[in-house]
Order: structure tokens, then C-alpha cells, then sequence
């Protein structure tokens, strides 16, 4: 990656994170820690893996993208607005009356490929996806971003097997693995632990970056997938309410939102105004 690649990611990161706090202000609305988590992530998957089209939406060889954690769906709405899926003054709606943006991630916006809420749900959808694209002889790729809550699901262990039974190398599992959940530190909760390697056991291809550094995760992504004949799966150790002081790694951020004081103080923090 070169030095204006890495630039403009880092940019972006930082507008995403600014519409978000936007957002969940006027909106009066939580989860803005889960999002400030993946700013790093998305803005890679957009700008430098995903094959997608702003202008066609439903561009029948796109990549296919899976938010499993649907609560933070205001950070993939900013970075699809940045990008032109649809007008950024449809941020001004989020979480309100008549707005176009759900609190959870909808498909009803373009470029969201499915609707998602209780954790569990997307890695099982993304599964589906990735073997009827192979049964029909497709190549576009399967991408799913899951939250460590999303991992203590059976139902997301059950997608797990079933991937690589049948050798679903089309697929890629990331993990903003934040380790806050809504009820405390992951650790306490459900320790996830050691998660490489029982991914390895499970007989996926697994990688482990810092969620932040792009030019890292733009490094483990570049070849999909990891190994052939098995999904890949990307650890991203991320940070709950990234960039923001006060809620760096707290539980309050997974549900509360800024008032006016602290927006202006978290808006400079990111490098807002």
C-alpha cells in the first residue's frame, strides 16, 4: 500500500467515525462504540477488496457483504454514503421518524445485501450465500464481519462447521474482536479463547492483525482466499469505542450515546469539528 492509499483509508476512518457520532446524537441512539471499532476494517473492505458499485447496487458478479453485528450498521451506512450508494443527507435521518436509516443494519438501503439484529444470524446467511455462488458456477466472494458476541452463538459455531465441511474458500469471516460485549469484557462473559486456534481445529485458515493498522489488514486480505480449499477467517483486534478517550474500551459505550457536550468533545477527539 502506498502512502496516498493509506492516507485516504485513514481519511475515510476518520469521517466514518464523525458520521457516527453525528448520527447516534441526533438519533439519540446506542452502539456507537461498535462502530467506532470497525472504522479501520470497513474502510479497507470498500476502498481495496471489495468488488462493488456504487452506481449498481445490485451488479449481479458483486462481492457480497454480510454485517452479522446489525447494530453497528450506522458505520457501513457512512462509509456507503461516502462512497455514493446513496445521498449522505440520509444520515439525517438516522434512527428517526421517516428517516431511510434503521437503527440496525436493513437491506432496504443500497448496498446492504441483508438485514440483520440479533447476533448469530449474518455468518449462517453468509454461508448460504457462499455455497449457492459456488453451486452456480459464481465468483464473486462472501464477506461476513461478526462481532466476538456474534462467536458465542451456536449458531455461528454450527455456520463454522458447516463452511468447512464443504471447503467454502469463497467465504471470509472477519471478527472486530473488541472483546466488550453488551454485559462486560468478552473474557468474563464467554471467553472466546484461544480462538486461532480453534479455528484452526475447525479447519478454516485463520490470520490475526490489529484492527487498526489498514495497511495490515489491507496486507492479509490482498489474497483470498488464505488457503485454497478452506474459508478464511481474519482475527482483527480492535478497541470498543475507538478514538474516542472516554469510551475506549468501556461496556457503557455499547449502549449509550453523546449528548451536545460530549459530541463536541469526541467530534475533536477524531479530528471533527
Amino acid at each position: 500500500m502506498d502512502e496516498q492509499a493509506r492516507t485516504e483509508i485513514a481519511a475515510l476512518a476518520k469521517r466514518v467515525r464523525e458520521h457516527c457520532l453525528r448520527m447516534t446524537h441526533r438519533g439519540r441512539s446506542g452502539h456507537v462504540g461498535s462502530m467506532l471499532s470497525m472504522a479501520e476494517i470497513l474502510s479497507v473492505l470498500y476502498t481495496r477488496v471489495l468488488r462493488v458499485d456504487p452506481k449498481k447496487p445490485e451488479w449481479i458478479d458483486r462481492d457480497r457483504f454480510v454485517l452479522s453485528k446489525g447494530h453497528g450498521g450506522g458505520a457501513v451506512y457512512a462509509v456507503l454514503g461516502e462512497l455514493g450508494f446513496f445521498p449522505m443527507d440520509w444520515f439525517e435521518g438516522y434512527y428517526r421518524d421517516a428517516g431511510k436509516l434503521m437503527g440496525h443494519i436493513s437491506h432496504y438501503v443500497p448496498g446492504v445485501e441483508f438485514s440483520t439484529g440479533s447476533l448469530g444470524h449474518g455468518l449462517p446467511v453468509a454461508v448460504g450465500m457462499a455455497l449457492a455462488a459456488r453451486n452456480a458456477g459464481k465468483t464473486h466472494r462472501i464477506v461476513c464481519l461478526v462481532s466476538d458476541g456474534d462467536c458465542d452463538e451456536g449458531s455461528t459455531w454450527e455456520a463454522i462447521l458447516f463452511a468447512a465441511q464443504h471447503k467454502l474458500d469463497n467465504l471470509t469471516v472477519i471478527v472486530d474482536y473488541n472483546k466488550v460485549q453488551a454485559l462486560g469484557h468478552s473474557a468474563d462473559v464467554l471467553d472466546l479463547e484461544p480462538l486461532a486456534r480453534k479455528l484452526t481445529d475447525f479447519r478454516w485458515s485463520a490470520k490475526e492483525v490489529d484492527g487498526h493498522d489498514v495497511e495490515a489488514i489491507d496486507e492479509a486480505l490482498r489474497v483470498l482466499p488464505f488457503d485454497a480449499g478452506k474459508p478464511s477467517w481474519l482475527i482483527c483486534h480492535t478497541v470498543k469505542g475507538k478514538g474516542v478517550s472516554w469510551m475506549e474500551d468501556t461496556v457503557a459505550c455499547h449502549y449509550g450515546s453523546v449528548d451536545d457536550e460530549q459530541l463536541a468533545r469526541a467530534l475533536a477527539e477524531v479530528g471533527g469539528h
